[in-house]
């Protein structure tokens, strides 16, 4: 069991769209919890939530029932690593690595410096002058990693990082994730419908419908810890 600062707190949470008889529950209410140090993967197959409960983790969706308490995390405290192409054309890398924390008020040479750190963690600073359309698949998630590292979160949150990428480049994503979220000491939750991606992580909630269920324990040499529990 992870014994790691409580991060996020899930009770009862849930996300319905739309309303009457269209309403679609994409996830019935879940309760989970993040702490400081766990490797998570959430699966299932498409549809059945687990982006949306991803989503509720970021606070990038708002729960319609239960709670999401997220105090643990801080503010600025999460980093989302999309899945597919997130990359802006126009920007190089250094350049779309360091965005989101020229945006946040820190200083352009602060910045550049801070993503090309973090370019270096994942193994991509030769990149650091290329733009979008001049990379790889595999490179464009490796530089969308570092973007998110370089916030220096205290949790990490991707959402089928290796989706769009065969099954050689996407192990190698998920090397890099696991050992960048190590580097910084970043709990990392990720969603997958790969099961040898699952075979990585310490904890594995599955999706079905919508539904959280019970957790299975850590795999072989895995780390990290995570809670859940099934509820109707």
């Amino acid at each position: 069991m992870s014994t790691g600062d409580l991060l996020v707190d899930c009770q009862d949470a849930a996300r319905t769209f739309g309303s009457g008889p269209a309403a679609v529950v994409a996830v019935h209410g879940a309760t989970c919890q993040v702490r400081a140090g766990d490797r998570i993967t959430v699966t299932g197959p498409s549809g059945s939530g687990k982006s949306t409960l991803l989503h509720l983790l970021a606070a990038l969706e708002t729960p319609t029932a239960g709670t999401v308490d997220r105090r643990g995390v801080g503010a600025g405290g999460t980093g989302v690593v999309f899945q597919g192409p997130s990359l802006i054309p126009a920007l190089d890398v250094a350049e779309n690595t360091a965005l989101p924390l020229v945006l946040a008020g820190v200083p352009e040479d602060g910045a550049r410096r801070r993503a090309l750190d973090a370019l270096t963690l994942v193994g991509a600073a030769d990149l650091a002058g290329k733009l979008p359309e001049e990379i790889s698949g595999g490179q464009s998630q490796r530089v969308a990693v570092a973007r998110v590292l370089a916030q220096r979160p205290r949790l990490v949150l991707a959402d089928e990082p290796t989706g769009q990428l065969d099954h050689t480049t996407g192990q190698r994503v998920i090397d890099v994730l696991i050992a960048a979220a190590d580097e910084i000491g970043a709990a990392l939750v990720v969603t997958t419908h790969d099961p040898a991606v699952a075979e990585r992580f310490g904890e594995r909630w599955e999706m079905h419908e919508g539904r959280l269920r019970p957790r299975h324990g850590p795999s072989a040499g895995a780390r990290g810890t995570a809670h859940t529990e099934e509820t109707s």
